[in-house]
């Protein structure tokens, strides 16, 4: 072999190690995040804001990496061309890569995406987004609303217990407590015997002479005191009875009529509200509660905290109501409608006969009171109570 030959193919050797190095940070980044399908078209922007520039639009079918997934409403995405851009999160529009099989030592699956947080509670700082079909192992049951859960990267943290986003797939363990042992018994030490006293021998007593009696004084009567009068408590104020906080709610809420409507609004701002932004921004302005910041948190929210109705017509003034996605006007094509298991896509406040106060669109106008009797908002309903 020549030494042209030989140098040809050290080149050629190098060439490829090289290229094999250089697709390493692609390969992990794809393994970390992993990849979707397209599954209704949907625009792929060059921000995460329906506002943003359309960059294409990606037709059905299409596969597309993701390359980040921490914001609850985008997913930094890049294309078979090498684009790369924001596409909605919604799984009518992009569903994840099933696994093909379970992971040995997992004991449930994510049945769409959730919060991954540090604590167990909607306040606890977010990890990450949990996202559909991830396989996770639960350690152990915090309470009838959290998960203590590690990834399948060994990180730890906690999610929402509710079926809605977590599906079991093995049993979850419990820890065998540890038995605390029993203590030796510490024997008893014989007592040390008492030496017999020797008897005092009893002295002769000597007569006492029988005293004078002294005369008793006439004691001087002790004056009966004035009883001192008991203060009046002051009444402590009292709090706002649940029907007061109600109407505060819903005081607060009526602020915003006509507030521009935005999908996946800013929460730290009031200039745009989606629905479930704007019920959380009445609570926080009325009562300084703050709820969680989806429809179906809150969904899971009031069906932790209350009892819940599936029936509109039971709902109190002030009631949150849940509805499920738009299949049309008819009340044909909520025929199969599963209150408990459809997915909440919308969230308002009910004012009592039949209206609920809330925001869906930008062509409605944003912020606005609407009937539910007879449309299609009523065959939506899925379920509603207090999260008071």
């Amino acid at each position: 072999m020549g030494g042209k030959d030989i140098m040809k193919k050290g080149l050629l050797l190098l060439l490829a190690v090289f290229l094999f190095v250089a697709t390493i940070p692609a390969l992990a980044a794809a393994a970390l995040s992993g990849n979707a399908n397209i599954v209704a078209s949907v625009s792929l922007r060059n921000g995460p804001s329906t506002s943003a520039s359309v960059l294409k639009i990606l037709k059905v079918g299409e596969k597309v990496s993701v390359l980040d997934d921490s914001n609850s409403y985008w997913l930094k995405v890049k294309d078979s061309t090498g684009t790369i851009g924001y596409v909605s999160s919604s799984d009518k529009y992009v569903s994840y890569e099933t696994p093909k099989q379970i992971v040995s030592g997992t004991n449930a699956v994510i049945a769409a995406s959730v919060s991954f947080r540090k604590t167990p509670s909607t306040d606890g700082a977010r990890i990450r987004y949990l996202q559909k079909d991830e396989q996770i192992i639960i350690t152990s049951v915090v309470n009838s609303y959290w998960y203590a859960v590690k990834d399948t990267s060994g990180v730890s943290g906690y999610v929402s217990s509710s079926d809605q986003y977590v599906k079991l797939t093995g049993p979850i363990s419990t820890p065998k407590p540890t038995p605390t042992p029993t203590p030796k018994p510490t024997p008893t030490p014989k007592p040390t015997p008492t030496p017999t006293p020797t008897p005092t021998p009893t002295p002769t007593p000597t007569p006492t002479p029988t005293p004078t009696p002294t005369p008793t004084p006439t004691p001087t009567p002790t004056p009966t005191p004035t009883p001192t009068p008991t203060p009046t408590p002051t009444p402590t104020p009292a709090g706002p009875t649940s029907n007061q906080q109600v109407e505060l709610v819903i005081a607060a809420g009526l602020k915003y009529l006509g507030t521009p409507y935005e999908f996946g609004s800013d929460r730290n701002t009031t200039t745009t509200f989606d629905c479930s932004d704007f019920v959380r921004q009445a609570f926080m302005d009325a009562l300084s509660i703050k709820l969680p910041a989806s429809s179906s948190t809150q969904g899971a929210y009031v069906r932790g905290k209350n009892p819940v109705t599936t029936d509109w017509h039971s709902l109190k003034r002030g009631d949150l109501m849940f509805f499920m996605d738009y299949k049309g006007t008819k009340a044909a094509s909520y025929d199969n409608k599963r209150p408990f298991e459809e997915k909440i896509s919308h969230v308002g406040i009910y004012l009592g006969n039949g209206q609920v106060l809330h925001t869906y669109s930008v062509a409605s106008g944003g912020v606005r009171t609407d009937s539910i009797v007879g449309k299609h908002w009523e065959y939506r309903f899925l379920f509603g109570g207090s999260a008071l």
